[in-house]
């Protein structure tokens, strides 16, 4: 069964696309697991926590070096176990973020983000990665009146830098990538996601 992954910048609808997904999912009675980054383990929701905590100060290494931490509890505990049962695994963010984000969006070279992450992931990549794809002052908008996390408080300039990086990542590994346009109807995106998800299940 697949391995699908979630992306985009921040306000871009990944949760509301991942709980429309899940209802399509449970329809079609097909056993899947959704999971999260950073988190999706007790020790990822407590890297979590401290990754997305406005009090804290994080350079983006030590962001990098955190995210891998997460990422490679995820991959060893809940994701190669459903992998192995034959479930659909849906991974809202999973390391393109971490190239994105860290990577394009500040700066730290991809090569290290990659060898940093190759013990973490076990050489384990996305069978399809889902791109939702927007204008970042939609997103703003979208996010104006949200409590806002530590890195959506790092404001637009830095989500511009990402959603670049997200289309240089597509344009690199076009053979897993969809993107979609994430101005339109959620209803509308997930039909058009589960169409590519559909010949991946067959």
């Amino acid at each position: 069964m697949p391995f699908i992954t979630l992306e985009g910048i921040d306000g871009s609808g990944k949760s509301t696309v991942i709980s429309l997904l899940k209802e399509k999912l449970i329809e079609k009675s097909l056993d899947f697991i959704v999971v999260r980054e950073p988190g999706g383990t007790p020790i990822g929701e407590k890297i979590r926590t401290l990754l997305l905590d406005p009090r804290c100060s994080i350079s983006p290494i030590e962001e990098v070096y955190l995210y891998a931490s997460s990422r490679a509890t995820l991959v060893r505990e809940v994701i190669l176990p459903a992998l192995s049962s034959s479930k659909i695994i849906i991974s809202e963010r999973y390391l393109d973020s971490s190239l994105a984000y860290q990577g394009y969006g500040k700066g730290v070279p991809l090569s290290f983000i990659y060898e940093v992450n190759r013990p973490a992931i076990m050489d384990l990549y996305p069978d399809l990665t889902i791109l939702l794809d927007i204008d970042p002052n939609i997103c703003m908008e979208r996010l104006k009146n949200k409590k806002k996390d530590r890195i959506e408080l790092e404001g637009l300039n830095l989500q511009k830098r990402v959603r670049c990086g997200y289309l240089k990542l597509a344009e690199i590994y076009k053979e897993r990538y969809l993107v979609v346009d994430a101005t339109k109807e959620p209803q509308g995106i997930v039909e058009e996601v589960w169409e590519r998800i559909r010949t991946l299940i067959r």
